[in-house]
């Protein structure tokens, strides 16, 4: 017997002629493209994305390979096999007619698709990072210069400029009378007017390092897919075999870069526009593990429960380890657990699982859209614009802060960005074991989440900013990791600031102070990516009583907590009834 074949079925198998194995070019309609991950064979580096009507075009940067990509079976080849030397550092790609057209250092080249030799088109004072063509206009964008140019194809002439909406390198794509823009560092794609540079809406991406984009036709039929390569490198963990027997074992890093669908959906009434998301499945569980052994009596133990959002649909919750009660606290759902006597030393775990469905949102207000604000409402002054979570306001420091914070400013939005920006220009993140109040923490001058998001609370609502606090976990953000269980690092704090009229917007705490003095991306201003999930809005996370609670003891001293999140499936492109 061969490998669980008889002598017979093995003669059976080699009469029926060679054995072929079937191509996913055989039965395109059998995928889906939505959600089909392209992973292009030998290449490092992917700076640009185009589209030929049949193929994908790359630039991989690190080799100067040009190479054509098929969306179907990733079968990947390369076209410029004698001029790879003149493509290496290249960045950007475009396709028009039988031209390629790409940047390298600060210059725009194009060249034939026969022969692939460049043709230099015009020189910029600044590196160039995307090039698009369309027609009789050449777009070409540069970080370092902080614009897109517009240039004349034929005669080179420039007509016109647009200020870059990000802050990161963008790589640039034309459909019709769209200027499409990913930017890397704002893991954003924004839909701008290409006669005027004017922005019409912004998604965020579903993983990190956006490094080109594309338009291309759907083998399976219908709309054009929309098309973003990413390039980062990433960690892993490998065998060395030279080393000590005890220390094989060491960290390392590799290059990663591959094709995705990105799916977008614009929600016009309600401002926003939805990107990718995915079913997840999120545990939170309380282990009792008291470092003290205290008896409580009638203890109740609750647990705020995740949210239904503009981004978030909450299918399913159901307990862990002993049943719950679910009550309703200032509008947020809460697990009451109910212990009638927890006796010292005793071992018990219970909490909850919910089934989501999340995906990126990115609000889309312009500081003109709040200029005739109505009122805030006398029952949020009197919530949010108070000092109700140790603030600090009445201090010189905060009081100080404020002021200097908004200068003259009296536009909602531009004085709530002006506010995070001072405080990202004064604390740098780090971990603490605890919480110190937003002065101390802003005379220190670094902070953990938490504390940022006091100073940003104090300073906001002393300038009459309705904010509240949201958290509380972020599920470890690789789409890839689907089926395994996930422990998130830490946990997770960020608010949200009050537009009357238009209702609650998010804004990160500290995770988008990445650029030491700015300028700072705003990706995650009035925007989320899928990976948060959004709990305990304005309440508390969790909260314990019981008749005989010491008042010492807290819930860390009770228990330790277990956060699993687990990605099940990608979802498919967002809609009117499919949105989250």
């Amino acid at each position: 017997m061969i490998g669980g074949l008889t002598p017979t079925d093995l003669s059976m198998l080699l009469e029926s002629g060679p054995l072929t194995q079937p191509s996913l070019a055989d039965h395109p309609s059998a995928v889906d493209y939505h959600r089909r991950t392209i992973r292009p064979i030998a290449v490092y580096v992917l700076h640009g994305l185009a589209s030929d009507g049949t193929d994908l075009l790359s630039l991989d940067m690190v080799r100067g390979y040009v190479v054509r990509i098929n969306c179907q079976t990733d079968d990947t080849a390369v076209l410029n096999s004698r001029q790879v030397e003149a493509f290496q550092d290249a960045s950007g790609l475009a396709v028009w007619e039988q031209q390629i057209w790409f940047g390298r250092e600060q210059e725009v080249y194009w060249c034939d698709r026969s022969d692939f030799v460049p043709q230099l088109f015009v020189e910029m004072p600044y590196p160039v990072d995307g090039v698009a063509v369309w027609q009789s206009t050449v777009y070409v964008s540069s970080q370092k210069l902080g614009y897109i140019v517009v240039f004349d194809r034929k005669t080179g002439r420039q007509i016109t400029q647009f200020p870059l909406p990000g802050v990161g390198r963008a790589r640039l794509s034309v459909r019709n009378e769209e200027l499409w823009i990913c930017d890397d560092i704002e893991r954003t794609v924004y839909c701008m007017d290409r006669a005027t540079g004017e922005v019409q809406f912004s998604v965020i991406t579903p993983y990190a390092n956006p490094s080109g984009l594309a338009f291309h036709p759907n083998p399976s039929g219908g709309e054009d897919l929309l098309y973003v390569a990413y390039a980062e490198e990433e960690f892993y963990i490998r065998d060395n075999p030279n080393s000590d027997e005890d220390t094989q074992k060491e960290l390392t890093i590799r290059d990663r870069t591959f094709i995705h669908p990105l799916h977008i959906y614009v929600n016009q009434d309600k401002k926003y526009a939805l990107s990718n998301g995915y079913l997840i499945e999120m545990s939170y569980v309380e282990e009792i593990s008291p470092l003290e052994e205290v008896p409580l009596t009638n203890l109740e133990w609750r647990i705020a429960l995740p949210a239904n959002t503009d981004r978030q649909k909450v299918l399913r919750v159901e307990s862990i380890g002993i049943p719950f009660v679910e009550e309703v606290q200032e509008g947020q759902r809460v697990a009451v657990f109910r212990i009638d006597r927890l006796e010292a030393g005793e071992g018990r775990i219970f909490g909850w699982k919910a089934l989501m469905e999340v995906r990126g949102i990115k609000y889309q207000l312009t500081p003109t859209d709040v200029e005739r604000q109505a009122a805030l409402p006398i029952e949020f002054q009197q919530r949010y614009l108070v000092d109700d979570d140790y603030l600090a306001m009445d201090t010189p420091t905060i009081r100080r802060a404020a002021r200097e914070a908004i200068g003259t400013e009296t536009n909602l939005l531009r004085k709530i960005l002006k506010i995070r920006n001072y405080v990202y220009d004064r604390l740098s993140y780090s971990i603490k074991p605890h919480i110190d109040t937003p002065d101390i923490a802003l005379d220190r001058g670094t902070g953990s989440c938490g504390e940022y998001v006091g100073v940003l609370l104090a300073l906001a609502r002393l300038n009459g900013i309705a904010c509240r606090t949201v958290g509380r976990y972020k599920c470890p953000p690789d789409p890839d990791q689907r089926g395994v269980p996930l422990q998130p690092d830490f946990n997770h704090v960020w608010l949200e600031f009050y537009v009357p009229g238009l209702g609650w917007l998010p804004m990160e705490s500290n995770v988008d102070d990445v650029i030491e003095g700015g300028p700072y991306p705003t990706r995650f201003f009035m925007g989320l990516p899928w990976f948060h999930a959004e709990i305990a809005k304005g309440i508390p996370f969790e909260k314990i009583s019981a008749i005989d609670l010491p008042e010492e003891i807290s819930i860390g001293d009770l228990a330790i907590n277990h956060i699993r999140f687990t990605i099940l499936q990608e979802l498919p492109p967002p809609g009117p009834t499919g949105a989250g």
